[in-house]
C-alpha cells in the first residue's frame, strides 16, 4: 500500500492521535484484498475520519466518527477538511473502536448494525483518547 492511501499527519494534535488506528483500520482493509484509494482525517466536533476504496467495481467510503464508530456506503463527496458524504451508509459494528481487523471484517462479510451513538464527542476526552491509543498498541 503506498503511503498517498493513508491518513498523512494532522497539525491538530486530537486529530493526529486517530491516525494509527485509521491507519492500522486502513491496512487491515488493504490485506483483506479491498483496493484502497486515499485516506484522511477530518474536522472536529466530533474528530473523524475518511478511507476511500473500491469495492465490488464501486467507489465506497468508510467513514469513522468518535460518535458512531464506522459506516460505509457509496461516496458522495468529501476531502480533508470538509465531512464526508456517503449514499446509502450502512453502520459496521456494535461499538466505537472495533479492532482494525473486525472493521475489515465486516466490510468483507457486508454486516450492518443500526446506528448507534456511543458517546458524544464532548464526553469525557481523555478517557477516549486512551482507549484510542490502547487500540493500536
Amino acid at each position: 500500500m503506498s503511503d498517498s492511501t493513508l491518513p498523512a499527519r494532522h497539525e491538530d494534535p486530537a486529530l493526529d492521535l486517530l491516525r494509527p488506528y485509521i491507519t492500522a483500520s486502513a491496512r487491515a482493509l488493504q490485506a483483506a484484498g479491498i483496493e484502497l484509494e486515499r485516506s484522511w482525517l477530518d474536522p472536529s466536533g466530533p474528530r473523524d475520519a475518511t478511507i476511500v476504496c473500491r469495492l465490488e467495481g464501486e467507489t465506497r467510503a468508510l467513514v469513522w466518527d468518535e460518535e458512531t464508530g464506522w459506516r460505509i456506503g457509496g461516496f458522495v463527496s468529501g476531502r480533508p477538511g470538509e465531512r464526508t458524504r456517503l449514499a446509502d451508509a450502512r453502520y459496521l459494528g456494535q461499538e466505537v473502536l472495533p479492532l482494525p481487523q473486525a472493521v475489515a471484517d465486516a466490510v468483507v462479510t457486508g454486516s450492518a448494525h443500526p446506528r448507534r451513538k456511543f458517546r458524544s464527542h464532548s464526553d469525557d476526552t481523555e478517557s477516549f483518547d486512551a482507549e484510542v491509543r490502547q487500540v493500536c498498541n
